[in-house]
């Protein structure tokens, strides 16, 4: 829900100051100001849309502080008030105080809600445009890493199949044909893995939210069942669900999240330690739902957590990943407006914990 707009009054006569708030402080976020040393103080301390500034006053007129402010705050709608009928103020203040719009003093009320009405039209519009422009930016950066990594990463693969047959093929030695087979087996597993996490990352970013009641034993269980083609045989599931209450949430975005974390924690174990560790722990109340994946595998080592949920960024060569599975979890749970938080020691094991809210 948009909360009230916010608007910044700065007048050096209080009794105008207190007229202006008593009359808009209902319809509107009212911050008042005798100075504009104190508007400057308001504006680094808030987040306002709209300024309404008297023209004349002592230490420096509107225009002059609208001016001043332009680099610190460029989209700040700006309306100035003058009890003057100067035509060089209305002049200056259109060229270089980029002022919205012009209001003679006294002020009438209908006029000022119509100037704020407009003003915030225009705001709200260059905000969304300033979001465009970034989301914009990220998706071009992402395609640049994308190509780079499909062109690595697809290719990789299929060079090394076809590396394998052709010396197959040149030595003719039945006796090698399966340790052949594993190598390709192998490559198709990688090449089929990159797939996967690309058909999850078009799924995230396309699929719009749909909200559904979650079993999370069901949830789990599937996601494990799908992992399992690729889990050592000796790995030990652990799942623990506790859950008595309904719980509603994207169930795509949710499966896509928890599948990507079970399959990091099976990729990454740590083929020197006998017993192979990877538990799964829920627990639903009215409020969120609390998901713990622990594994006891190879961790992550110190100063990397901050980079592993970057779009291609792998925090190690020991498996080689795609970069793209926790990128791809990191921006579900932040379309479920839930959290993430990484826990890991090298050489130890990582715990992965989600917080999502319950639509119920």
């Amino acid at each position: 829900m948009q909360g009230k707009i916010a608007v910044l009054y700065i007048d050096d006569e209080r009794h105008n100051l207190y007229a202006f708030r008593a009359t808009f402080r209902i319809d509107y976020e009212v911050y008042i100001a005798e100075s504009t040393d104190e508007a400057r103080q308001i504006l680094a301390n808030h987040a306002i849309s709209i300024v309404v500034a008297d023209q004349r006053m002592p230490k420096e007129t509107g225009i002059e502080f609208f001016e001043s402010i332009m680099r610190t705050h460029p989209h700040v709608m700006r309306i100035l008030l003058t009890g003057y009928t100067d035509i060089q103020a209305v002049i200056n203040a259109v060229n270089l105080g980029n002022v919205f719009r012009y209001l003679q003093k006294p002020w009438k009320e209908e006029e000022i809600r119509t100037a704020i009405s407009q003003a915030y039209e225009i705001h709200h519009a260059r905000e969304q445009v300033i979001i465009k422009n970034k989301d914009l930016e990220l998706a071009y950066s992402e395609l640049d890493k994308f190509v780079y990594s499909a062109s690595h990463d697809m290719r990789s693969p299929l060079m090394s199949i076809l590396g394998v047959i052709k010396i197959a093929r040149l030595e003719g030695n039945q006796s090698n044909t399966k340790a052949y087979f594993d190598m390709i087996e192998e490559s198709v597993d990688r090449l089929d893995g990159f797939i996967k996490n690309i058909i999850d990352y078009y799924q995230n970013k396309r699929i719009n939210l749909h909200y559904s009641e979650i079993d999370f034993q069901d949830m789990v269980d599937f996601c494990i069942q799908n992992q399992l083609q690729n889990a050592p045989s000796e790995i030990n599931f652990n799942v623990e669900i506790a859950q008595t209450l309904p719980f509603t949430s994207d169930k795509l975005k949710l499966g896509i999240a928890i599948s990507n974390l079970i399959s990091n924690g099976i990729k990454y174990q740590d083929h020197s330690k006998t017993k192979k560790e990877l538990s799964v722990k829920v627990t639903v109340d009215a409020t969120r739902a609390t998901i713990r994946i622990e594994d006891n595998g190879i961790g992550i080592q110190e100063g990397e957590t901050e980079n592993i949920f970057k779009i291609f960024y792998r925090a190690t060569n020991r498996n080689p990943g795609s970069g793209i599975g926790l990128y791809v979890v990191k921006d579900a749970i932040d379309q479920l407006n839930g959290t993430i938080e990484v826990q890991s020691t090298y050489g130890q094991g990582s715990i992965f914990e989600l917080k999502i809210p319950n639509q119920a």
